[in-house]
């Protein structure tokens, strides 16, 4: 998710009108003095939803993985 907002950020990722967090935000740097809100949403879900899937793939390894015998975590 965010190799693919850089580069779409970037304006190498998808083109439009594909959907990407990326090309919000670089489309929103030109009213980031006038109103910054237009950056930070993106911004803000962008890092919620990454921080949210690794959370959740932390969580599922952890449930399925065996209970490992040297106390490693």
């Amino acid at each position: 998710m965010v190799a693919e907002a850089g580069l779409s950020f970037l304006g190498i990722g998808v083109r439009p009108p594909t959907a990407s967090w990326g090309q919000m935000l670089s489309s929103a740097t030109t009213w980031y003095y006038p109103d910054p809100t237009y950056v930070i949403v993106p911004c803000v879900v962008l890092v919620v939803s990454v921080l949210g899937f690794t959370l959740l793939g932390e969580g599922l390894r952890k449930a399925l993985e065996p209970a490992r015998s040297d106390g490693a975590d």
